[in-house]
C-alpha cells in the first residue's frame, strides 16, 4: 500500500513538469530583447535590442549578439568569430546549447 500512495504523491510533479522547446529564429528574439539572464554565483547577462550584450562573470564584458537561422549568435571582443548556439526554453529558463552539446541556462529575471 505504500508503494501507491508514494506514486499517487509524486503523480502531480509528472503531470505539470514542462519540457524544454527548441525556439525560432523570432522567438529568440522575443525571448531576449531587452531581458536579463541570470545563471547563479553572482553571474548574468543582458540583451539589449541595439544588439549589444553585457555579462558579469566577477568583472564586465561586452559583446554584440544576433540571431541567425533560428540559433543565438554572439561575438566578444577582441575575437572577431561569432560563435552560435540552439536556444531551448522552458518557462523562465533559458538553456544556450553549443555544437558538442554542451548546456548554459539561465533564469529570467525580474
Amino acid at each position: 500500500m505504500r508503494r501507491f500512495a508514494l506514486i499517487f504523491t509524486l503523480w502531480p510533479c509528472f503531470l505539470t513538469a514542462q519540457e524544454f522547446r527548441t525556439l525560432t529564429g523570432d522567438e529568440i528574439l522575443s525571448a531576449l530583447a531587452d531581458q536579463k539572464l541570470d545563471y547563479g554565483n553572482g553571474v548574468w547577462q543582458t540583451f539589449d535590442k541595439a544588439m549589444l550584450t553585457q555579462y558579469f562573470a566577477g568583472g564586465h564584458s561586452a559583446g554584440r549578439w544576433s540571431v541567425r537561422d533560428d540559433r543565438y549568435c554572439s561575438l566578444w571582443p577582441p575575437s572577431d568569430l561569432w560563435a552560435c548556439y540552439d536556444v531551448h526554453q522552458n518557462g523562465d529558463v533559458i538553456r544556450f546549447v553549443d555544437e558538442n552539446g554542451a548546456t548554459t541556462d539561465g533564469k529570467l529575471a525580474d
